[in-house]
């Protein structure tokens, strides 16, 4: 179905006519001028993402559903790296004529999956049209108490550096993706010299990606998960961080977020860098050096944080969380130690949004 058939008001309704609340705080949610939510004991936390197609997504090899739910996880991480609580989203879409209605529904099945494993509540968002494709706008909104907020600037000198889950598997996973995408290309062209373009004699034949062996990379890549399972357990063993962020741009870009804000430096060991073995076996494959594609991959979408050194015992055993390295002065600079002890500069290789 056309989405002009439906109408703004229409799609809306469409998209949000079984919408529940799931807390407190959403007083009223869509349906008229402004969402209304109640937080008489806590912080506010918001935070919004900007997605636009052929910059953050490529919808030849991620599907709509798919799109939704990684939309509306890479708001949630923002809250949870705040060691908040996220409770309500807002969405905003630009349309091109191409899209259906059942596209937009699609959509937002992935981002009402991602929303009800947090237990959030959508409340509102605009749509719009659009003459260049697909933008979404999200923004979360999450509450904390004020004590318990994390920021990027309370890393203190000899605090241990701390990272969840594996880096790099993401950024693999979009190499693995674009390899495909240029093979299916290249054989579409060959096509095309070879019968022309509009020969509907000698359709494109189908193409397979060879993706064998690789799910995990595609998985990160294509769904990626907020770590709220960390944050409930850093809470649970009496763990209070004292600097967090999540790993959008890339390990060594936030890690010199952190230290720059905290004003101090850090030393991360390379062998205590977590890395999966398919990424391993990925970097190899495209002969790139794994190390660099963990730091400055981007999109793993783990926390950084730093805590104590006297929670030491707490946290070498808690399962998915890896200690990395530790924060040093300022005048020592942010440091890599090598395999074999020696010492380079970090630099912020990650992803850059305004890069052109």
């Amino acid at each position: 179905m056309e989405i002009a058939k439906l109408g703004e008001f229409g799609l809306i309704d469409q998209l949000t006519k079984d919408l529940g609340k799931k807390n407190e705080s959403t007083k009223y949610g869509v349906g008229d001028d402004c969402a209304v939510l109640h937080y008489p004991d806590k912080e506010v936390l918001i935070t919004t993402d900007m997605l636009m197609e052929g910059v953050h997504f490529d919808l030849t090899y991620i599907d709509m559903q798919h799109l939704g739910y990684k939309s509306a996880m890479v708001n949630i991480s923002d809250v949870f790296a705040m060691n908040g609580t996220p409770r309500q989203m807002t969405v905003s879409l630009a349309l091109s004529k191409r899209f259906t209605v059942e596209d937009v529904e699609q959509f937002y099945s992935g981002l009402r999956m991602a929303c009800d494993k947090w237990g959030i509540d959508i409340v509102g968002g605009d749509t719009t049209s659009s003459f260049t494709g697909l933008a979404i706008s999200i923004t979360c909104i999450g509450e904390a108490c004020k004590e318990d907020i994390v920021y990027r600037n309370g890393a203190k000198e000899t605090d241990l550096i701390c990272v969840t889950g594996d880096l790099g598997a993401s950024y693999m996973g979009l190499q693995l993706l674009e390899r495909e995408k240029s093979v299916y290309y290249q054989m579409v062209n060959e096509h095309r010299k070879k019968y022309g373009a509009d020969d509907s004699q000698h359709p494109v034949p189908d193409f397979q990606p060879d993706f064998a062996g690789k799910e995990y990379l595609l998985q990160r890549q294509l769904k990626p998960e907020a770590r709220g399972d960390i944050i409930q357990r850093l809470h649970e063993a009496g763990i209070m961080p004292t600097a967090m962020m999540d790993i959008s741009d890339g390990l060594s870009s936030e890690l010199m977020h952190i230290c720059k804000q905290s004003k101090c430096g850090c030393r991360v060991f390379e062998k205590n860098i977590p890395i999966d073995y398919q990424t391993a076996v990925m970097a190899e494959e495209m002969n790139m050096n794994v190390t660099t594609c963990a730091l400055n991959g981007g999109e793993d979408y783990e926390l950084l944080f730093t805590v104590p050194i006297g929670d030491y015992e707490k946290i070498q055993d808690m399962e998915d969380v890896k200690l990395i390295g530790h924060i040093t002065k300022k005048e020592l600079g942010c440091m890599l130690v090598t395999r074999d002890n020696q010492e380079f500069e970090l630099k912020a290789q990650g992803w850059n949004p305004l890069r052109q």
